[in-house]
């Protein structure tokens, strides 16, 4: 993990820029990377990538200001960003069925994969990582609850690490069981986006399936984005609540919805007024991808092998069950909605 530097004191603004440009310059080739890998987004690019850099080479101290802001304002400011993609009426669209499965699919695949990791002995903050990845949105959600709990460097990377599996090997899976399971068209976007854990392994499936398929695929997997919110303020509650439990001074305590969650909801409400102009949206979703590429970079410099190697097998067969089950969700809302 990279050493923490001390960033108060006179000029210690400047410190933060070596490491904010090292962390961009991972971000970029994170970018390029993803561009050619079909069914790969930058962010999950840029965690490997900073956690191969972190096991290769010695990580100057000098950095640690700069990496550790990049690892949380930035992020947090990429999840406000991200809400400008969600737009209400897009999700409405779907329909209340269609949006009654995502809200299963989120809540069941949440619940059920914290269930099943706690009887294979995975650590709470392990499981609740890779259920929140696999459930809402992969890598984004993964960062998100890491921006809440705190959770270590490692278990972030494992989970990360998991959607990256899981999620490339539903890309030939979805297209070959909708086949095998006689769907439509149309179903079978709508299975994709709500059973596909990142939205570049969504596009990937559904430019497969066909256009009609892709649009589908696309909305439902917006519509499971915006569960973002609400499970980020339920999560902030109860380490709340632990926290005054634990008897901690009040001033301690986290707050009650945390920042980046009101941000992505104004955000939401921005985009839903169809107000913004296409332009600021595409700018917005440019500037997104590369904040929270950023911050998946920096994340990934504080992952280091030697740790990888004594989690063992039990998250892998985790991630496996909760792509199970999410799949399984999202497929039975799918033909009861159709």
């Amino acid at each position: 993990m990279v050493s923490p530097v001390s960033i108060t004191g006179r000029g210690a603004r400047g410190h933060w820029v070596p490491g904010l440009l090292f962390c961009a310059v991972g971000m970029g080739v994170a970018t390029v990377v993803a561009s050619v890998l079909p069914g790969l987004s930058a962010l999950l690019v840029a965690i490997v990538l900073g956690a191969v850099v972190a096991n290769t080479m010695a990580v100057p101290a000098v950095l640690a200001p700069g990496v550790g802001l990049a690892a949380k304002p930035v992020l947090r400011a990429g999840i406000v960003l991200l809400g400008l993609q969600v737009g209400l009426q897009e999700v409405l669209g779907l329909g209340a069925p269609m949006v009654l499965t995502v809200v299963a699919t989120v809540g069941i695949g949440i619940l059920a994969t914290l269930w099943v990791g706690k009887r294979l002995g995975v650590p709470p903050a392990q499981r609740l990582l890779i259920a929140c990845g696999f459930s809402i949105c992969g890598a984004a959600a993964v960062a998100a609850v890491e921006g809440v709990t705190d959770a270590e460097e490692e278990d972030v990377a494992v989970a990360v690490g998991l959607v990256v599996l899981f999620g490339t090997l539903m890309i030939p899976a979805v297209p070959l069981l909708a086949g095998l399971l006689s769907l439509g068209e149309n179903q079978a976007g709508l299975w994709a986006g709500a059973a596909t854990h990142e939205v570049a392994q969504v596009v990937a499936i559904g430019s497969t399936l066909g256009p009609g398929a892709l649009a589908a695929a696309v909305v439902v997997k917006l519509a499971r984005v915006l569960m973002l919110a609400p499970v980020m303020a339920v999560l902030a509650w109860q380490v709340r609540r632990a926290a005054g439990a634990a008897e901690k001074p009040a001033g301690t305590l986290p707050p009650l919805v945390p920042l980046f969650v009101v941000g992505f909801v104004a955000m939401m409400m921005l985009a839903s007024t169809g107000l913004v102009p296409v332009a600021v949206l595409e700018g917005a979703q440019t500037l997104e991808s590369m904040c929270l590429a950023t911050a998946m970079f920096a994340l990934g410099l504080g992952v280091r092998v030697s740790s990888l190697r004594k989690v063992g097998p039990r998250p892998v067969v985790l991630g496996a069950a909760s792509t199970a089950i999410v799949a399984a969700t999202a497929l039975t809302g799918v033909i009861l909605a159709s």
